[in-house]
């Protein structure tokens, strides 16, 4: 007889109750949640749609009647029935100089009681100015519900051990993953530590804990690879790279499998308002968590982009009443996809551009992702580390950290990778550093553009 996994279990909270659980409290309402989640993603297009909009007429009705910023810009609309979509695109974009000028507008004098306790957080501000903003219990039981979703979609195994690689934090461990988990099912162990030490003493550290699964920012990640590829440090139990917060260089998950085998899994979230879209399994584009938040992708005059297109994202929150972000522009570009053959009615985001200053602007006015044939760069010089920040239209100017002096011949042969990849015959210099910090909550940012909109 094969032996039970008592991890694949729910946690029963009743004594000498195993199974079939009877989970008690959160994990009654996680699993709860579950449950409707399971459903609502296979609900017809426009059934989940009417579900949104639904829930959106009651947020806006709050908004109204508690926020003064939302008092004076809905003045106008009708809410005595249900919000339209053609009334709901017409409202004009919250912006992020709008949480900031305003953030005292923007909270609710009349949280529901039953949301919970209200929490103040704060954006990591690597664009220099970060936003403030607030939310309840009942927002951070939704972030974890997509959270338990993810590690349902993707199969993972609850017994396995955890490694976390993330922003400036303390080293440390837990018998646990995390509230998302550990409060329904039982798992095995978590591991963090900080993205400010060496990628070799994160591969010394991997090495002696691991792991089953590691989580990091990719950026992190590419770095990890690269230095256990270069010298054939492998994870034999590692099963799947997660990672988070940057957008996904282009060659970076046939690196991750090159170095070790394993398949890499992104999501897409923010501070402001948590998850936002999670990979789809067996496919690399991302189905947007409809049931928490409505996410529309618009082109420059302002329409929804079609399946090819490219947009800014703007965001709502469906459940956060104490500080509604309605049609909030978060400042990221992303791709709209076509429905997606899993069966999930999830609307898709093929890729995820990242933000506004991470776009490289053109002469001509055009905006796109910018490539640099990174992958490349070992083969011509020894290049440990870089950067490519953007000066102006025409400028580029190149940060590198190097093992030795680069002769002419090579810093020629990137400069000329870099602008056959850029597609514009940029002025590009090089400039050398010891070192290129990271931002406060631990990204790098390979690239960054300093010209204004």
């Amino acid at each position: 007889m094969q032996p039970l996994a008592h991890e694949a279990l729910p946690v029963s909270s009743l004594d000498g109750i195993l199974w079939p659980a009877l989970p008690g409290g959160e994990g009654a309402r996680m699993l709860a949640l579950q449950f409707q989640l399971a459903q609502s993603e296979r609900w017809p297009a426009q059934m989940l749609r009417a579900a949104q909009f639904a829930q959106l007429t009651l947020l806006l009705r709050h908004a109204r009647a508690s926020v003064p910023f939302y008092r004076e810009r809905l003045a106008g609309l009708d809410l005595s029935g249900p919000l339209t979509p053609e009334a709901f695109s017409a409202l004009p974009l919250l912006r992020r100089q709008d949480l900031q000028d305003r953030f005292a507008d923007l909270c609710s004098t009349a949280v529901p009681p039953d949301h919970g306790q209200v929490h103040e957080g704060q954006t990591s501000g690597s664009t220099g100015r970060p936003v403030r903003f607030r939310a309840t219990e009942l927002n951070g039981l939704y972030w974890r519900s997509f959270t338990l979703r993810d590690h349902l979609w993707h199969h993972r195994d609850f017994s396995g051990k955890l490694a976390v690689v993330r922003g400036r934090v303390k080293s440390g461990e837990s018998p646990g993953w995390g509230p998302s988990t550990d409060t329904a099912f039982r798992t095995g162990p978590s591991v963090t530590r900080g993205v400010d030490c060496t990628v070799a003493e994160q591969a010394q550290w991997l090495a002696r804990e691991k792991p089953q699964y590691l989580l990091t920012l990719p950026a992190n990640a590419g770095a990890l690879a690269n230095h256990c590829a270069a010298r054939g440090i492998r994870f034999p139990g590692l099963r799947e790279l997660r990672t988070y917060g940057e957008s996904l260089p282009p060659d970076l998950r046939s690196q991750v499998m090159s170095a070790w085998g394993v398949p890499l899994t992104d999501l897409y979230s923010c501070s402001e308002l948590g998850y936002l879209a999670l990979q789809c399994p067996g496919r690399e584009h991302y189905h947007v968590q409809a049931e928490g938040v409505y996410l529309e992708l618009l082109d420059a005059e302002g329409n929804h982009c079609a399946p090819g297109e490219s947009g800014r994202v703007v965001v709502t929150s469906l459940h956060n009443f104490a500080m509604p972000l309605i049609r909030y522009d978060l400042g990221d570009y992303a791709e709209a996809g076509e429905d997606c053959s899993c069966g999930r009615s999830l609307p898709v985001i093929r890729r995820i551009l990242g933000r506004v200053r991470n776009m490289l602007r053109l002469p001509g006015g055009g905006l796109r992702s910018p490539r640099f044939g990174e992958a490349q760069f070992a083969a011509i010089a020894p290049v440990r580390q870089f950067q490519v920040v953007q000066r102006s239209l025409e400028d580029i100017e190149v940060l590198l950290v190097v093992a030795r002096a680069l002769t002419a011949a090579e810093e020629s042969a990137l400069r000329e990778l870099i602008l056959r990849n850029l597609g514009h015959p940029f002025s590009v210099r090089f400039s050398y550093r010891d070192d290129i910090p990271r931002t406060a909550s631990g990204k790098y940012e390979e690239f960054r553009s300093e010209v204004s909109a």
